[in-house]
């Protein structure tokens, strides 16, 4: 895998730019799709000229333009950055591509004959997808902590109201960015934020101190990011409200984490031992139908997913819950 500057004609007056060669297929969307809190995630914007991104970076906000770019036999990524952090961003592009992500051993023969019929062949079908590590904890941790124990809708219709009201405009939102697109708070922005509004959010008072309680040592949070998954995520594990599922969920996207297994998700355990056995499971028995592939349990998991098995409906949806009129 190789990155080069792109020539300066081609760069469109961006503060900073990169080429990055996987080496092989790849898929932006694919990849990348695991970052994005549902279709209208305020801080990722998906467009006719490729995909865009803000976040704040240790030098300052930035705005981060991915294209896809290439032939099939030879893809290539394209980007280009803007505002006080761009050059960090650009710096950080490689590892969120996935390109510190080894499929390697995944992909051996031996170990591929070992896989479920279903998985073997989405792994056919998807040889572009790579897991993307951020490198970025807070970004990660705070919708993952709005996820605990409530629908997907709720928490994504929560994340949506608090950053629209609390984040900040992307650089160049509006010029040379989609006007739409937002940054998140910073931990000082998010600790800023009343009780009301977080009930305004229909975030229950568990998740908001829990995210207070996390960000109130921000600084200890991103000195996670170099340490390996596991360590990170068992580090994590040690402030109150943050379990085995949400350190799962962080460090799926923040360290690429080949092997992290979201336990006690309201529906994963379900869905793979529906997908692998045909029957529903809990947290244990989908433990044991993974165990064989250790080590790579995240990859036999998000290509269940890319399957397109859907999984038979078992039972009653979980109650969105509304903690604003109460």
């Amino acid at each position: 895998m190789s990155s080069a500057e792109l020539p300066a004609a081609a760069a469109d007056a961006a503060d900073a730019s990169l080429q990055w060669h996987p080496g092989g297929p790849y898929d932006l969307l694919q990849t990348l799709g695991i970052l994005r809190r549902g279709h209208g995630d305020p801080s990722i914007r998906v467009g006719p000229d490729g995909l865009w991104m803000a976040f704040t970076t240790a030098a300052g906000p930035a705005t981060l333009r991915l294209s896809p770019a290439g032939p099939a036999s030879a893809p290539w990524v394209q980007a280009r950055a803007w505002g006080p952090g761009a050059r960090r961003a650009v710096d950080a592009v490689p590892r969120l591509l996935g390109g510190d992500d080894d499929w390697t051993g995944f992909d051996e023969p031996g170990f591929k004959a070992t896989l479920p019929p279903l998985v073997a062949e989405a792994r056919r079908r998807n040889p572009a997808v790579r897991l993307p590590a951020t490198g970025r904890m807070i970004d990660a941790l705070v919708p993952t902590i709005l996820e605990q124990k409530v629908t997907v809708i709720e928490a994504r219709r929560g994340y949506r109201y608090l950053m629209y009201r609390f984040g900040t405009a992307a650089p160049g939102a509006g010029s040379v960015a989609p006007a739409n697109l937002m940054v998140q708070p910073t931990p000082e922005q998010w600790l800023r934020i009343p009780s009301w509004e977080w009930h305004k959010a229909g975030v229950g008072p568990q998740r908001s101190a829990t995210v207070m309680r996390a960000l109130r040592s921000a600084a200890a949070l991103e000195r996670l990011a170099p340490l390996p998954a596991g360590e990170a995520a068992a580090k994590l594990q040690t402030i109150p409200g943050i379990g085995i599922w949400t350190a799962a969920e962080v460090v799926q996207r923040t360290h690429g984490c080949p092997d992290s297994i979201a336990v006690g998700d309201y529906h994963l355990a379900a869905y793979v031992g529906a997908a692998l056995t045909g029957r529903r499971t809990d947290d244990a028995g989908m433990l044991r139908l993974l165990a064989p592939w250790a080590g790579h349990r995240q990859r036999v998991v998000r290509l269940i997913g890319l399957s397109g098995f859907r999984k038979p409906v078992f039972g009653p949806r979980m109650t969105i819950q509304d903690h604003r009129g109460h």
